[in-house]
């Protein structure tokens, strides 16, 4: 008995002439999300991906955990491959979905019969399989409505696939179909929210963490990588850069109005952003902001900060109050990570009463610091590269 994952794709079935291009980059995600269980063969044909374990001892629980995570799979299953022969398949049926049926109580079966010159037709496979299925499970009950446990039977060009209810997959592109972006990622709950939204939509993160030691301690930082690492779970390879920040902040704190030191960090940082973007070909900057959660995040002030980038800036949790966004990083695994009590570079030199609608020529103006450039270019220079999967 050989099992098999198939795989059906999502949006991917939508796209036109460059669809395989795209099947091409989930296939290649696919090795890279199973990468160290063992080796595979990865094929695709007929709308669907087939992976074959080559190792007999192939670790089928774990491949699954990590298939629900790959983006640009709408769903997944667990199949048995046996030659196209109706025979085989009656025999192989109950004995490769015994513990799935024993734990129900109602079933149905559906054929999927590509292969037009296979005998039998959808329903005579349907009705020969579900016999075969009662002749063993005597508890079972046929509800073709609301079942329990939906059986497939697909008959394809070479083999006959076997499998019961499908595993819903993560949904959205894979990663690397969306172009390359910057996220600015803190150790806070939203932009690692930002992070895995992006992924979803193809694109491959460059994550840049600003630290500013010693207000920020080396806990804060292993917390982002530690975050990231949660987040490359969805996203691939990250490449993060780890810029120091502290000179520029010390020179914001000391020239700048306190109303305004946030701002102008927050400024400084998207300038930075850029050029480590424009180093790494990267086309966007993406944030974890959202309208109106903090003083330095209504309309006016996000303008304000805008101003200061020379690349378009995403922000995919702007809409969504903090209750949402807490829920996306409980199911993907963030939350608990994004609340451990490190600082980190946003919280420091916070002021009291931040200007919530500021002025771009007066915020300009407040920012002209002692050596901007020289600062801007060290820290750019000096920042620390990394990968993390």
């Amino acid at each position: 008995m050989r099992e098999i994952l198939l795989v059906k794709n999502g949006e991917i079935a939508l796209k036109g002439l460059n669809r395989g291009t795209f099947e091409t980059a989930l296939m290649k995600n696919i090795k890279h999300a199973l990468s160290g269980l063992g080796l595979i063969r990865v094929t695709r044909a007929q709308s669907t991906i087939t992976i074959e374990p080559v190792d007999d001892n192939y670790d089928m629980d774990e491949a699954c955990e990590r298939m629900k995570k790959v983006f640009g799979i709408a769903a997944f299953s667990r199949a048995c491959a046996v030659s196209k022969d109706m025979d085989v398949i009656l025999k192989t049926a109950p004995d490769y979905l015994e513990d799935t049926l024993r734990a129900c109580k109602t079933f149905k079966v559906e054929a999927k019969r590509a292969d037009k010159a296979f005998p039998f037709q959808s329903p005579q496979i349907c009705a020969k399989t579900g016999e075969a299925l009662l002749r063993r499970f005597h508890h079972l009950k046929v509800d073709v409505h609301h079942p329990d446990v939906t059986v497939t039977v697909e008959v394809r060009d070479q083999f006959a696939f076997i499998h019961a209810n499908q595993i819903q997959g993560a949904g959205g592109m894979p990663v690397g179909t969306g172009g390359n972006a910057v996220i600015l990622i803190s150790g806070g709950i939203d932009s690692p929210v930002a992070a895995y939204m992006m992924a979803k939509r193809g694109v491959r993160l460059t994550a840049v963490h600003f630290a500013s030691p010693p207000y920020t301690s080396a806990h804060a930082e292993m917390k982002v990588k530690d975050l990231l690492k949660i987040v490359s779970g969805y996203a691939g390879n990250i490449r993060f850069v780890c810029v120091p920040f502290t000179k520029i902040q010390e020179a914001i704190k000391n020239h700048c109005p306190d109303d305004l030191t946030t701002l102008v960090m927050r400024r400084y940082m998207m300038k930075i952003a850029c050029e480590i973007a424009k180093q790494n070909d990267c086309d966007a900057l993406i944030t974890g902001e959202s309208i109106g959660q903090v003083a330095s995040q209504t309309m006016k002030a996000l303008a304000v900060t805008d101003a200061a980038s020379n690349l378009p800036v995403f922000r995919p949790v702007i809409g969504m109050d903090k209750e949402e966004i807490v829920t996306i990083a409980r199911k993907i695994g963030t939350f608990e990570t994004s609340v451990l009590p490190y600082e980190d570079c946003c919280t420091v030199f916070t002021p009291k009463h931040p200007r919530t609608r500021p002025v771009l020529h007066v915020v300009e103006k407040a920012e002209q610091l002692p050596d901007a450039q020289l600062m801007m270019r060290e820290a750019v220079e000096n920042a620390r590269y990394e990968s993390i999967r």
